[in-house]
């Protein structure tokens, strides 16, 4: 087992390293404060080549695979979160289920413009007071033959990517009618912006990711055309499954990236912080303080490292998936708190990166699947 990156995997680290720092940190601050969308940031990423790393160059991808985008991520968090989380549901949410469940007809319409970053696209699946229980679908699509439409009534809570003044579509399970043993037979559907019937609510007012676009959606008689429905109808459960399973991954990249930047915070204000007439980084609980903030990132990342390399091998990742989104989510609270408190009451003021980093650590414990459901699904692959 090497665990070495390749020289084309370290550069494209470097690359967004360094435009993390010179590009984003400069501006982010700002946009966080003013809880506005960094559409200067997302176009430059589009020209990098971000939004198409893991995807096809035959549909206008980069030729990558999904532990490239879980580099960029990880370098991206180390920085600011909510431009990480822009991407990664752009790519994870937004365009994979198309590339992954699409037509050929619905790949050559939507994938050009999500691939180059001119677009995003979010993936409408939790609902109002069904978070973690996405069996418990309320949303209703019904197939109207005279006029070869879906239907859509329902309505969608905390969308990432849905209401940007460059959202293109928003992909909506729905349930579409009954399965043979009774249950909900789940479908996907693609609901282009703008569509009558679709209405986003303002966007949220939220804790942290406040330089991120999320918001509450509505369908109301929304109708759009037979051809949207995305992959085989009634696959809808078993789709969003596989594309949760390889966000997990993603977000645990995110993770560590917002763990490592805690350190990199912490060591950087420990040289230049002086108390008692000396940096407070001369001072041994300070050191045990960033060394054990350093282990738990540097194991954080081997695990989403494993669950990387196991999907792209084509072997079973999903226990994988869920232990590197349950540990590094984890990590990254533990190491923003013990970031702000090294920082002080400087660690509380919002001109310091940490005062963000900790405001933006706790959903990583809720989104995509809660710390709860990820030891239920290790559990249940254990075979208890």
């Amino acid at each position: 087992m090497d665990f070495r990156l390749s020289s084309e995997q370290e550069a494209l680290r470097e690359s967004v390293r360094d435009f993390a720092r010179e590009v984003v940190a400069p501006v982010i601050a700002d946009h966080y404060e003013t809880h506005t969308f960094p559409y200067e940031v997302i176009r430059q990423m589009g020209k990098m080549g971000l939004f198409g790393l893991p995807f096809a160059e035959e549909h206008g991808g980069m030729g990558g695979d999904y532990f490239a985008l879980c580099l960029a991520l990880e370098e991206l968090a180390r920085v600011d979160s909510s431009v990480a989380i822009t991407l990664e549901a752009a790519v994870s949410l937004g365009a994979m289920p198309i590339y992954r469940f699409g037509t050929d007809e619905q790949k050559a319409r939507w994938l050009p413009k999500l691939l180059s970053g001119e677009a995003l696209a979010g993936f409408g699946l939790t609902e109002p007071g069904f978070g973690s229980d996405a069996g418990g679908t309320q949303t209703r699509a019904v197939l109207d033959e005279a006029t070869n439409e879906w239907v859509i009534n329902g309505s969608k809570a905390f969308i990432t990517n849905s209401g940007t003044d460059i959202t293109t579509l928003v992909t909506v399970t729905a349930v579409t009618g009954t399965r043979p043993d009774g249950g909900k037979e789940l479908s996907t559907i693609i609901v282009p912006s703008g569509t009558p019937g679709f209405t986003v609510a303002p966007g949220y007012s939220k804790v942290g990711w406040n330089a991120s676009d999320t918001h509450e959606l509505t369908f109301d008689d929304c109708r759009v055309p037979a051809a949207n429905l995305l992959g085989e109808r009634g696959r809808g459960f078993a789709q969003f499954l596989r594309i949760l399973d390889e966000g997990r991954i993603a977000i645990a990249a995110l993770a560590v990236g917002l763990a490592q930047g805690c350190v990199d915070e912490s060591i950087r204000y420990a040289k230049e912080r002086h108390a008692f007439g000396q940096p407070i980084g001369n001072y041994q609980a300070i050191q045990f303080k960033i060394a054990d903030m350093e282990m738990k990132a540097h194991t954080a990342r081997l695990a989403y490292y494993d669950a990387a390399a196991r999907m792209l091998a084509g072997e079973p990742f999903k226990r994988q998936a869920a232990i590197a989104k349950l540990h590094a989510s984890t990590v990254a609270v533990d190491n923003a708190r013990e970031a702000t408190q090294i920082h002080g009451g400087y660690g509380f003021m919002n001109e310091y990166p940490v005062a963000r980093f900790w405001r933006d650590s706790k959903i990583l414990e809720i989104g995509e699947g809660t710390s709860e459901v990820q030891r239920m699904i290790i559990a249940r692959d254990l075979g208890m």
